[in-house]
Parts: structure tokens; sequence; C-alpha cells
């Protein structure tokens, strides 16, 4: 197969060129930079923010079987698909795409999207357009091209994570110095992750297979607090302290002025109940019946911190250990709480 991914040096794409190349098939990355794309592939210095369709079709070549794309903005997109409009295409979406995060169970079919904007959106100033740019997207390529999949990824992890979200967790998890573990919200709150490199040989298969349609690209539904003994089994040593998890509730948590999600100051994972109830709760039977199968977190979670302890660049978010120790500070001695679960992670 002659693949052409839009992007291939970043995280999923270039884990997908990666996969791709181990099967044997010929591999071209167009992207502005080639420090980061898999050796073997084929390097195509073309900026996308500017480069119209006949100048992409001759940076890169006409003939390919198949087209993967992460891309976010609605005009790269399109420039793309007029240039390849023949293979069939893979587009990477978002569950972002949808706009009742609240409801479990979602999926292509009958939760509902926000409206698309087919304009370029700085989202830097506004990331609130992410998801309806996703949808502007999904749009182009479905209507744009003779054959094409969008698939809707939660939250993807794994080594090369550049958003350390996932990542927070494995290093936490991993502090042997620190055994008291701050936890957010409710142990039972759900949550799904997909290793990316699991995403990416499925996006592979896909390619291969030609498949068409809708599906999200989701992990099976767990809950927080067996996801996070998951993560702990994954970077434990032998006869180290077993961490233990406070959780803490909600309330106290914004009253703290801890983030939600990513970021400074944050908890990463953690999102606001109930307004966020079904984002991480989406039915992976469809993506499962299609072929995905994902590897178990202890998995994830190993490599990842034998990955971050090997990259000097590698993101990390979310509390440091000193606000964290204030936090706990204060669930312990300035609220009048009920019993809250306290969790040992065993390895």
């Amino acid at each position: 197969m002659r693949l052409l991914v839009l992007g291939g040096s970043v995280f999923l794409s270039r884990e997908v060129a990666a996969e791709a190349l181990r099967r044997g098939h010929q591999v071209a990355c167009l992207c502005r930079s080639g420090d980061r794309v898999p050796e073997g592939a084929r390097h195509v210095a073309v900026d996308r923010s500017t480069a119209a369709p006949a100048e992409l079709v001759a940076a890169a070549g006409p003939e390919y079987d198949a087209v993967v794309d992460v891309g976010r903005q609605p005009s790269w997109v399109r420039r793309a698909t007029e240039a390849w409009p023949e293979p069939h295409w893979v587009f990477v979406s978002s569950i972002s795409v949808y706009a009742d995060e609240t409801t479990s169970g979602g999926g292509p079919g009958h939760t509902p999207l926000h409206e698309p904007v087919f304009e370029d959106v700085d989202l830097r100033t506004q990331p609130e357009a992410y998801g309806p740019m996703k949808v502007a997207c999904e749009r182009t390529v479905l209507d744009g091209t003779g054959s094409a999949l969008a698939l809707r990824p939660g939250l993807i992890v794994g080594p090369g994570d550049p958003t350390g979200r996932f990542t927070y967790w494995v290093d936490r998890l991993a502090d042997l110095d620190h055994p008291d573990v701050l936890a957010p919200g409710d142990p039972d709150d759900t949550v799904q992750v997909v290793d990316v490199r699991d995403l990416a040989a499925w996006i592979v298969d896909c390619a291969e297979q030609r498949r068409t349609g809708v599906l999200d690209a989701i992990g099976d539904v767990t809950g927080l607090r067996e996801l996070l003994a998951a993560v702990a089994v994954g970077v434990s040593e032998p006869a180290a302290p077993a961490p233990t998890l406070t959780w803490v509730p909600q309330e106290l948590l914004e009253a703290e002025e801890v983030a939600p999600w990513a970021g400074p100051r944050s908890l990463p994972l953690w999102l606001p109940r109930p307004a966020y109830d079904g984002m991480l709760a989406h039915d992976p039977g469809p993506a499962r019946d299609a072929g995905l199968r994902c590897r178990p977190v202890a998995d994830t979670a190993r490599d990842t911190l034998a990955w971050l302890r090997a990259t000097s660049e590698a993101t990390l978010t979310g509390l440091t250990r000193a606000e964290e120790a204030e936090v706990l500070a204060a669930w312990r001695g300035r609220w009048d709480r009920p019993a809250r679960p306290r969790t040992t992670l065993r390895g």
C-alpha cells in the first residue's frame, strides 16, 4: 500500500507512519519538519497552512492508495481532499465533535454534534472551536472523497504523549518519595483511554481494509480507581511501598482552584460532574467489533514511564507536589467532611 500521512512527526500520526512501515508499506509523511519522521518514510516538506492543492500534489505526488489525516483546520483538510480525492481516506477526528457530553453511552448516529465551523479559528484564543472545526473537517472528507472513514478518538495515551495528562499519573504513582496521592472526585467516575500504538495499528488496518463510515475510536469504560490501580501496577517496583489514594471531592477541588483535565494546577483526567458524565463513557462496542484491540493499561503505564525517564523534553502537566500537599492539607484540616474512601494500591 502507498500511504500518505498528513503529519507523521508527532504522537499519533508518527505512530501510524511507523506501524505502516513495519508492515512493509510505502509511506510518505507530509509536514514541515522531518526531524521526527520515522526512518524509512519519505519526508515531504510542505507547510499545509499555505500550500494550494496543486502545490501539495507537486510536492508529494498524485498516486496513493490511502491517506491518513489528523488535521483540525478546515482549510487544510479541504485543500488536501481537493489534492487527493481518489485514495481511501482515514480521517482522525475527536469525541469533541459531540455537543452532548453529559449522557453516557454516546456514539455516532445518536449523539448530537456541534454545528460545524468551516473557517479556520485560532485555538489559542478560542479553544471551544476545536470540536466544531473537527465536525467541518469530517464533512469535508466524507463529502469530498470517494471512500472515507472518520474515526473519533477520546483520550489517547502512551509513549510520546505531548499533552501530559496520562503521563501525570504515571509519574505521580511512580514517585516513591510521596506515597500519599491526591485522587480527584469519585472513585467510580468513568474514564476511557486508548494506547496510541493500538489506535495506530487499527488505523492502518482500516486503511488496508478500506473501511468506511464513522466510528468512535475508544477503549473500554472503566472507573478511575480501576485505571489508577492499573497504572500503579505498571509502574511498581519490587518491595516498594504501595501508594495510597486519598479521594478528595469535587467541591473542595473547585474551592482550592484546582483545574480539571490538564494544565497548570490541574488534576489530569478529572472532569467536573455531572456536566461531563458522558465524555469518557462512550459505547466501545462498535470499535471493538470493527477490530480495535486495546492492551492492558498496566502495559501502557510501564512503557510510558520508560519513555518519560528516557525523554528530557517530555511534557508533564498537573499539580506540583507542593500544590498537592496544600490541597490535601485543606481537605484534612479545614473542611467539615463526611467519610471518604482511601485506596491502597497493591502491585
